[in-house]
């Protein structure tokens, strides 16, 4: 059957995709006779859909992982999603509020019924969308972090850990999220610069007429203030030592401090301490052992502690208190001011820094085997710019608050007792036996009451690349065959801004639990931005949607335009224009073998195809290894690009062109099968970006059984190339063109024959090459040497070229091209010397590199001189 005659991309993905998923070719099973390759998806929010960066970040993991198949490893690529605490909490609140059905008005049992029916509703959604994206993952090992067994093993190292020692439960300072009313890590913090406001309030001391300036941004929290803090050698204050102040509005007076902590440059001097507000205040009150007063509920309004504007949000309560102090004319300037101000990672909300009972897990040992991981390169990062991030975090890394004010997560197994203590255990009836052996015989089930906080989403996806295979593996401590097969993994794809809340996190697990690293590659990928610069996202409404985009243009047209600009660990300024270039190499690839295959074939031998033959075979192999070098480097972007020159520059503008036949002419048969196998080959190498076209093309070429796939096919073999052909071709190339740009800036028909001089010490080159020269550049003979006569002139590298044309040359107009050309071979020249006269780039350079650069130099050279021979004729 012939092949239409344009590709139809929605009929081909859903067409193949049911071939892959129904011959099994995603699945995995433990094979000892093959070589593992594993990648764990970095798990989507369960709340999520598709967009921008996970169709960059899951693209990259399905190129490694059907590049792996087809190299003959046994690839397993594991799915699943994360239950996201917060976002999904949040998700069901908005959910039930729609319903007229508040939180607090349900038990917990209540709403984790609705948050579990929301889930299976909206739960797998993203995951289907993959797979309009091509994504080749084990579906059959999907896993959901808050999967019975998964939920078991957290369970599991929550209590192992407690056990060591290294989780405890203490009064810290936290970020307190006034939204999501939870607890956050230090990671789960955002800042951003916020313009807001300098009160300048004054403090009337007690008993005199004088008063304090202090300059602050949170008027609203003046009520739990404790004291007004100087530095012990500001002479401007050191009369006051001893006495009190007067809090503004309620005059409860607090004592004047000292304490050299404060910045006598920035605003007054003064500080106000409010050690329930302020992490800092709140050390500062510890070493003077001061009083603490929270005036916040847990949503960020004022509480009864607060005196005044009781149920007030904290913000309107700030617009209020500056106005009531600026009527009491205790507010004596206002200023603008910008500040760096910590927002809820999930929920957007202003963090509140709170005095709470938390869980906390010691950081301090646990990190250490981690971090000399990605030092010494046992874990690799691509690119490497991020250790230094890496080591800055684990080296400064404060303890772990794993605990979080929500009903849907993993409830922490600690089981609280009438005598004030608490136990630690993997369930009910064990914590039970504990109590009852620590503490009360007597005790029952009704004595004990449970944690009511959940742990942090990242205390279970910190395990994840473990607990997909073997959960149990936290219960035993011995490995099934799926963790001994597939553990460590081999690569991992993930954005830069998780790499310290889950990346280094998986570390940590991976040594702590099992002595080895969880996976040998960390490729970072960049964040997806608009041609502004700014990150896609829902709220900007800046970002399309990526099914539209792949209903518009193809899965493989997507896939490959994300790519056209995504080096590694740079942001990808996406342009919907790639996307088109993507589809547009799509077409490409179709019309070419649309062209081979209309083909008639005779049997004889044409000797004049066997240079092209020979050029393209090195080509193809000089291509091969340049390909696999940035694959090892994970320069999956530059990867891409070489394919894409080999196909569209190497293949289609210059192979198929040297060995076409005349029109409706016949090719020979081995030319066509050689050129069949060139064609397959690059299916081969384009198949990991381009899944679907080019499984529909190789199905075409020749009869293919049912449960043959190219997805499954060998990877090309590299061999040996030759370096001198492929240079020669490109110089016959470059020629090709300058007579080409010849014909067009003199108003010559492509269809008259001209005949070429050439000016060469290298007369073999043209020799071999003649045929070539003749067809691409419809020239009628090659003579060697010089012409008399008018005629165009050009240099390729040293060469000197003449095209005889009866028209007078415009000689000004030749000495002006010559120049040009003069004056840019200088300049290139010049940048080729600086480089190599560089003694840090040829000692650090590979040395095919630095052989490289002299080559351009010679060549510069060599082009420079004929060019100045040039010259001087034109000048005679």
């Amino acid at each position: 059957m012939a092949l239409p005659t344009k590709y139809n991309s929605q009929i081909a993905e859903s067409k193949w995709y049911r071939y892959w998923m129904d011959h099994g070719m995603f699945h995995s099973e433990p094979d000892e006779e093959r070589e593992a390759y594993s990648i764990v998806i970095p798990p989507p929010n369960v709340t999520g859909v598709l967009h921008m960066g996970h169709m960059l970040n899951n693209t990259i993991q399905d190129i490694l992982v059907r590049k792996a198949r087809m190299e003959g490893k046994n690839a397993c690529w594991v799915p699943g999603t994360d239950h996201a605490s917060i976002a999904t909490e949040a998700k069901v609140v908005a959910m039930l509020k729609e319903k007229g059905i508040e939180k607090k008005s349900l038990s917990r049992e209540a709403f984790l019924e609705h948050a579990w029916e929301w889930k299976e509703k909206y739960g797998g959604i993203i995951l289907q969308q993959l797979k309009k994206l091509g994504a080749s993952c084990d579906w059959e090992r999907t896993r959901f972090t808050m999967d019975a067994s998964l939920s078991e093993a957290v369970v599991n190292v929550f209590v192992d850990l407690h056990q060591k020692g290294k989780i405890y439960r203490g009064i810290r300072m936290v970020n307190w999220d006034p939204k999501g009313k939870t607890a956050l890590s230090d990671d789960e913090v955002v800042y951003k610069e916020v313009s807001s406001t300098l009160y300048h309030i004054a403090y009337a001391i007690e008993g005199s007429e004088e008063s304090l300036t202090i300059a602050t941004t949170r008027p609203e929290t003046i009520m739990a203030d404790v004291a007004i803090c100087v530095h012990p050698e500001d002479p401007r204050y050191k009369h006051l030592k001893g006495k009190n102040a007067l809090i503004p509005l309620i005059n409860r007076p607090i004592p004047i401090i000292e304490d050299e902590y404060v910045d006598r440059e920035f605003g007054t001097g003064c500080l106000k301490i409010t050690p329930a507000h302020d992490i800092n205040d709140y050390e500062i009150g510890l070493r003077h052992q001061l009083e603490v007063i929270d005036i916040l509920n847990d949503d960020g309004t004022l509480n009864e502690k607060a005196g005044i504007l009781i149920g007030e949000d904290r913000f309107v309560a700030r617009k209020k208190i500056a106005a009531l102090l600026s009527e009491s004319g205790q507010l004596t300037q206002e200023e603008a001011y910008a500040s760096n101000v910590g927002h809820s990672e999930r929920t957007d909300a202003v963090i509140e820094p709170r005095l709470s009972m938390q869980w906390f897990l010691k950081m301090e040992e646990i990190t250490q085997p981690a971090l000399r991981a990605v030092m010494d390169d046992a874990v690799r990062l691509f690119p490497p710019k991020f250790k230094n991030m890496y080591k800055s975090w684990m080296e400064n890394v404060r303890d772990w608050c794993i605990s979080r004010q929500l009903w849907w997560g993993h409830r922490i197994p600690a089981y609280y007792l009438p005598n004030g203590a608490y136990v630690v255990a993997n369930s009910a009836a064990d914590a039970l036996d504990l109590a009852r052996k620590k503490f009360d015989p007597a005790y029952t089930e009704q004595d004990l009451k449970q944690d009511e906080d959940v742990l942090d989403t990242w205390f279970s996806s910190w395990l994840w690349p473990i607990s997909v295979f073997d959960p149990e593996f936290f219960k035993t401590g011995k490995k099934n065959k799926d963790l001994a097969y597939y553990y460590p993994t081999n690569d991992l794809v993930t954005a830069p801004e998780i790499l310290f809340f889950w990346v280094a996190r998986m570390i940590i697990a991976g040594y702590e639990y099992t002595g080895e690293k969880p996976f040998k590659n960390v490729y970072l990928t960049g964040i997806v931005r608009d041609k502004l610069g700014r990150k896609m996202s829902k709220s900007l409404g800046n970002s399309p949607d990526p099914l539209a985009l792949i209903d518009t243009y193809g899965a493989d047209g997507v896939r490959t335009g994300m790519l056209f600009s995504s080096p590694a660990g740079n942001d990808l300024p996406f342009d919907e224009k790639l996307v088109e270039q993507g589809r547009n190499f799509c077409n490409k690839i179709w019309n070419a073998y649309r062209l081979i295959e209309g083909w008639e074939v005779r049997e004889e031998v044409n000797p004049a195809n066997e240079t092209a033959i020979a050029w393209f075979e090195s080509r193809f192999n000089q291509s091969l290894a340049e390909l696999m070098d940035h694959f090892e480097k994970f320069r999956i972007s530059d990867a891409l690009m070489t394919a894409y020159k080999l196909v569209w520059g190497d293949f289609c503008s210059w192979y198929l062109e040297m060995i076409k036949p005349a029109y409706q002419a016949p090719i020979d048969a081995r030319t066509k099968d050689r050129t069949l196998s060139y064609f397959e080959n690059l299916l081969k190498i384009l198949h990991p970006f381009m899944p679907f076209i080019t499984e529909e093309l190789w199905q075409q070429i020749g009869k293919r059984k049912d449960g043959e796939a190219l997805m499954l096919s060998p990877w090309p073999k590299q061999n040996a190339f030759d370096e001198r052909i492929v240079a020669e071709a490109q110089h016959i190339f470059d020629l090709v063109s300058q007579i080409r740009n010849a014909r067009a800036a003199k108003g010559i028909s492509p269809k008259i024959a001209l005949a070429l001089f050439v000016k060469t010490n290298e007369e073999a080159v043209y020799e071999r090459f003649a045929a070539v020269i003749q067809k691409l550049a419809n020239v009628s003979s090659v003579t060697y040497g010089e012409t008399s006569g008018n005629a165009l002139t050009f240099v390729v590298k040293a060469d000197e070229f003449f095209i005889p044309i009866e028209e007078e040359i415009d000689l000004d107009q030749e000495k002006e091209t010559v120049l040009k050309e003069l004056e840019y071979t200088k300049g290139f020249l010049n940048s080729v010397s600086k480089k190599l006269s560089n003694e840090r780039f040829v000692s650090n350079a590979p040395a095919a590199v630095v052989e490289k650069e002299k080559k351009k130099m010679e060549d510069a050279q060599s082009k420079l001189k004929a060019l100045e021979e040039s010259l001087k004729k034109l000048q005679q």
